[in-house]
């Protein structure tokens, strides 16, 4: 079974790869979209975030945004919410795989190697971009200001953290997302095909 793991800083484009690997018949697992689903639906873990955070509790509801100004400016309290997070993120992600037993899987998550996921991997890709696009991206994206998207940005691994714990690089520095998906699909077949990128 192949197992490729996608990594990188938030705005690289790591969505755009994860389509790419997707169109090339994988199954994939968002860890992202897979952390929203467990928000909505596993009491246990948003329980233990409030009890950990009750700061980011608004009007009775766990709040994203109020959640991240806490963690994204200190250290130790990000790597609290990673502890309670990643224990059920690698949870759900493990069942997943065992359901898709047999296929070529996509497993895209920016904390794939604190995780421990990478272990489940074949391959780790980390997909890396100037920050100046991050940040543009990010803003665009989620409809958040400069310093937000900077501060979040810089709670982030740094690249040479992906550079030196990734098995395959790919720099998005492309004038257009389609030519960064052009060089994606390239690197992928190659590791599939068990060359290298």
């Amino acid at each position: 079974m192949t197992i490729i793991g996608l990594t990188g800083g938030s705005g690289g484009g790591k969505t755009t790869a994860l389509q790419v690997l997707e169109d090339l018949g994988a199954h994939v697992i968002d860890c992202d979209l897979l952390y929203h689903k467990l928000l909505a639906e596993n009491g246990g873990m948003v329980g233990e975030i409030v009890a950990r955070f009750p700061d980011a509790l608004v009007d009775g509801v766990l709040n994203r945004k109020a959640l991240g100004k806490i963690v994204f400016q200190d250290q130790e309290a990000l790597e609290a919410l990673n502890a309670i997070t990643h224990r059920h993120i690698c949870e759900a992600v493990d069942c997943e795989i065992k359901a898709y037993e047999g296929t070529l899987i996509a497993i895209e998550a920016i904390a794939l190697i604190e995780s421990g996921l990478a272990n489940r991997c074949t391959s780790v890709v980390g997909i890396l971009a100037p920050e100046e696009d991050r940040i543009r991206r990010i803003m665009v994206r989620e409809g958040i200001d400069e310093t937000y998207a900077k501060a979040r940005i810089e709670s982030q691994k740094s690249d040479a953290f992906f550079k030196a714990h990734c098995g395959h690089i790919i720099e998005n520095n492309y004038p257009t997302a389609e030519a960064f998906a052009k060089a994606c699909r390239m690197a992928f077949t190659q590791i599939i095909a068990g060359g290298e990128a």
